[in-house]
């Protein structure tokens, strides 16, 4: 193969890979619709067999001229209606016109015409994501995109010089040679590809450390240009104004992460909140709307908007607890709060609430992504509850307005709460009627009915929170106590690797809320409790995976400002401590030197310069030679100490005499007429005494045993020991 040659085939192979990676991280957005997958990647599939194969196919200019305008009257029905966005329409634009490159390969412009449109990829899938996997799919991209930007010099130099020249094939071939500087044949091919394997990492990795560097130096301040293209999630639509029942069942069928929620100073898990989103007052017999007018909030002096004066609970005691939430983007404005929401802090302004105590965003530069909160959880006083009057005050009749429903629903309610004496008793009875005669799924009812809380109640008898929600907001209201529908999300996973909550599509959520006029609205969850999932190895695995992606959320996607001042004061406290420390130590040093030199200096002057040297070598020489069997002997034991194994008997008294030297100094000695056992039951300290019992045990086991695993553990005991001797001298101090 000559290198000419050799240049061209791994030019191609590298175009497809470019165009390979950018198809992969468009498709691993999950925003590509399933026959745009298939039919690109069967495409991409026969390119791949023929540079397998070496085998070209390629089509006609007046074909793609031809199909290129066929394509604008098949955009214009995709846009209006098969994908109807621009985004969606726009993407499979980009992926027809590649297909159409990826055959017809003929000239220059086409090669960089097919490199632009896989960066185009690329770029379409940075807009349908935020995850954390876009990162290693543009490193790939990257990866390739040199390789083949190298390639694609090297080969467009090739063509400029075979052009200038009018020699034959292998005169061009010898031109090429003196250009890249290597012999021609299989052996200089090799040598190349094994030169770009080696620079393509080394640039890739600095071109990415050079990015991560002004990345975090430049904080993003918003994200606006493309996010009007995204498209919509399940999740925004069921939270809105009107939401049809059994539209929450279909969101409760995806396992994607909605938000993460982190409580301030909860270590473990220990809540089991529902998070508020839209209340819902109206019933048509279908769907649940809301009528409520919204009213635009100020924020203070230091950005917080204050919730608890509009919201006018009549119960201000309770626990009071601080959360963060990061919201993925849902395309919804609805912010999702705990059960009376006392404040809200963001990025974001300005606000609005309305009656129902929904919180939404109406700054259109700051979609919700990220803010922090207070909630005061309410105290449940049930005494309370039941002296309360059963007439509903003023201003409640839209909560206890009902369409036209079967009267079968009537009488069950007031067959269920018949014993009940007020209507906190008649709202628990028929919550428990509810939760225990009826079965939770999340399969959806396949035929249309008129009434379909009457289909539930009396038919079908099974459904998901929608609809026992609904079932208890009308029966509740059939016995005139005001009630309205809340939607949000329930608990959520806790990661304790992170410390958030993880809230799930499937954590989504409809309970109901009855109006009591001494203690206001109180919360009614009449769903049945659904069984706990089997956890695995894989879930912790997507425990860690999902700390990956919060991390990445955090600090990529959502770095601001707020971050980057957040860093600098990390960075600033640790570089004052590191200074700190490090003048600390050299005037530590300075001092210990000048001692010495002291020390030193009144020695010299003690004795006569010319008898310094000689008396200092000969007391060094006899200090040595006197010592040289001690000195042998001590290193002895000190490998034995350090490697019990070889001797454990051995090993097991040195080890026991330099423990009864360390309790000495603690203040314990022992006599020699002490056993080993005497020793222990002298020493009146309960924690000391427990750790040498342990030490004494191996010791005799090893000492007289031979046991090399007590002398192995030997060691160990002896620095608890002396753990325990250092939490004793930090108690005295």
């Amino acid at each position: 193969m000559t290198m000419g040659r050799a240049i061209e085939r791994y030019f191609n192979v590298a175009l497809y890979m470019l165009v390979l990676c950018g198809f992969g991280a468009l498709a691993s957005t999950g925003g590509l619709d399933l026959p745009a997958v298939l039919l690109v990647g069967m495409a991409l599939a026969i390119r791949g067999l023929q540079l397998l194969m070496q085998r070209e196919f390629v089509i006609p200019e007046r074909w793609t001229n031809s199909l290129t305008l066929i394509y604008v009257f098949v955009y214009l029905a995709d846009y209006f209606f098969i994908s109807r966005s621009f985004l969606g329409s726009s993407v499979h634009l980009v992926l027809f016109t590649m297909v159409i490159r990826l055959f017809s390969l003929q000239r220059t412009r086409d090669h960089y015409m097919l490199a632009v449109l896989a960066f185009l990829m690329v770029l379409a899938a940075a807009v349908l994501t935020v995850g954390s996997v876009f990162i290693f799919s543009f490193a790939s991209f990257l990866l390739v995109a040199i390789v083949t930007f190298v390639l694609m010099e090297m080969q467009h130099s090739l063509s400029e010089q075979t052009q200038s020249s009018g020699k034959d094939k292998d005169d061009k071939h010898k031109q090429l040679k003196k250009q890249v500087g290597a012999p021609s044949g299989a052996t200089s091919s090799q040598r190349m590809a094994y030169g770009l394997m080696a620079i393509a990492p080394a640039l890739m990795l600095m071109i990415l450390a050079g990015s991560f560097l002004i990345f975090f130096l430049l904080p993003r301040v918003s994200s606006r240009y493309l996010s009007a293209y995204t498209p919509t999630s399940d999740v925004s639509t069921g939270f809105t104004d009107r939401v049809q029942l059994g539209r929450i069942g279909q969101i409760q069928q995806s396992n994607a992460v909605v938000m993460h929620i982190q409580i301030q100073n909860d270590m473990q898990g220990a809540y089991d909140l529902k998070w508020r989103g839209v209340a819902l007052s109206t019933f048509d017999g279908r769907a649940w709307t809301n009528s409520y007018e919204q009213t635009q909030l100020r924020a203070g002096l230091d950005g917080t908007y204050r919730l608890a004066p509009v919201l006018r609970n009549p119960s201000a005691t309770g626990r009071l607890i601080h959360y963060r939430v990061m919201m993925e983007p849902l395309g919804t404005n609805v912010f999702f709060l705990a059960e009376r929401p006392q404040s809200i802090t963001g990025n974001f302004r300005p606000i609005a609430i309305d009656a129902g105590g929904a919180v939404y965003d109406l700054d259109a530069d700051h979609p919700v992504n990220q803010y922090e909160a207070e909630s005061r959880l309410p105290e449940i006083d049930v005494d309370e509850l039941r002296l309360d009057r059963n007439n509903a005050s003023g201003g409640m009749e839209k909560y206890l307005a009902l369409p036209p429903l079967d009267a079968r629903i009537g009488r069950l309610a007031e067959e269920v709460a018949a014993t009940a004496p007020n209507n906190y008793d008649k709202a628990v009875a028929v919550e428990r009627y509810l939760s225990t005669h009826f079965g939770y799924t999340l399969e959806l009812p396949r035929n249309y009915t008129q009434d379909p809380i009457a289909n539930f109640l009396f038919e079908r008898k099974r459904g998901h929170c929608e609809y026992f929600a609904s079932a208890l907001a009308v029966m509740l209201r059939s016995l005139h106590i005001p009630s309205r529908i809340i939607t949000g999300f329930r608990g959520g996973e806790y990661n304790d690797l992170t410390g958030q909550y993880v809230v799930r599509a499937s954590d989504a959520h409809s309970w109901v809320e009855a109006y009591f006029p001494s203690s206001g609205w109180m919360s009614f969850d009449p769903t049945p409790a659904a069984s706990l999932p089997t956890r695995t190895g894989w879930s912790r695995m997507q425990l860690y995976m999902d700390a990956a992606a919060s991390f990445w959320r955090e600090w990529i996607i959502n770095y601001d400002v707020r971050h980057q001042q957040s860093l600098g004061r990390d960075a600033a406290t640790g570089g004052r401590h590191f200074f700190d420390d490090a003048r600390r130590w050299v005037a530590q040093q300075h001092r210990a030197m000048l001692r010495s030199a002291r020390r030193a200096h009144k020695q010299v002057t003690k004795f006569p310069v010319r008898w310094l040297g000689t008396i200092l070598g000969c007391a060094l020489g006899l200090i040595g030679l006197l010592n040289l069997r001690r000195a042998i002997r001590g290193v002895r034991d000190r490998m034995l100490r350090a490697h019990p194994e070889r001797a454990p008997r051995v090993a097991a008294s040195l080890w026991y005499q330099r423990m009864v030297h360390r309790m000495e100094r603690m203040g314990w000695r022992k006599s020699p007429s002490q056993t080993p056992v005497d020793f222990v039951q002298a020493i009146q300290e309960a924690r000391l005494q427990k750790k040498v019992a342990a030490f004494t045990r191996a010791y005799e086991s090893a000492r007289f045993g031979n046991s090399v695993d007590d002398a192995q553990s030997l060691p160990e005991l002896f620095e608890e020991i002396t753990t325990v001797d250092a939490v004793e001298a930090a108690k005295a101090e």
